[in-house]
């Protein structure tokens, strides 16, 4: 028991210096918002038709959100140690996703449900800006994978991606990256090749 009241302070310690600073009651507050939830290996943390009621802080493994579209499978995210991943349509409107994601990895990760969050929000300045932080964020991420797919090359596009998620770009399935990147394997292996005969 101590191990997860210890983990769950190192996680919101983490959170709160990615996204506010925190006195030592809010941090308690936090902690006490956290759910550590583990799945194996291809796992699904949501399924199409679910209502997403968390935002997922990822601590261990590597998660893909995607959907279908014309019986394909389209990766939409990927997220490593550090990130968060939700659907945030279903998240705020509180209807059924099409979004789903996935662990690739076995994988660790720390709900934040929304209603206990935005309570607590509501009394604690520090877990607003927090949470504010947080939505800013996935917004921003959406919009950059909006312009890499719009106007970047492909090589540009895998460029960008390893330097931005060096970790990912190294353990997602090679399939994935390229369905992130709007691009078929294919043209992922070439790009990936001239890039390290460049290098």
């Amino acid at each position: 028991m101590k191990d997860i009241h210890n983990k769950k302070r190192d996680v919101a310690r983490e959170l709160a210096r990615k996204y506010s600073t925190m006195t030592h009651d809010e941090l308690d507050i936090l902690e006490s918002v956290l759910v550590p939830m583990k799945f194996a290996k291809g796992e699904m943390i949501l399924k199409e038709g679910d209502v997403c009621r968390h935002i997922y802080y990822v601590d261990k493994g590597l998660v893909r959100q995607f959907y279908f579209k014309g019986g394909k499978e389209v990766t939409e995210h990927l997220a490593v140690e550090g990130n968060i991943v939700m659907c945030i349509e279903s998240l705020f409107k509180e209807e059924p996703t099409l979004l789903q994601i996935e662990a690739i990895e076995p994988v660790v990760v720390y709900a934040m449900p929304k209603a206990k969050l935005e309570e607590v929000a509501l009394h604690n300045v520090n877990i607003q800006i927090l949470y504010r932080k947080i939505l800013e964020e996935s917004l921003i991420m959406s919009q950059v994978h909006a312009d890499l797919v719009r106007f970047e090359t492909a090589k540009n596009r895998y460029l960008r991606i390893c330097k931005m998620f060096p970790k990912l770009t190294l353990r997602a399935p090679l399939v994935y990256i390229a369905s992130y990147l709007q691009m078929t394997p294919e043209t992922l292996s070439r790009v990936r090749s001239m890039t390290l005969l460049e290098d």
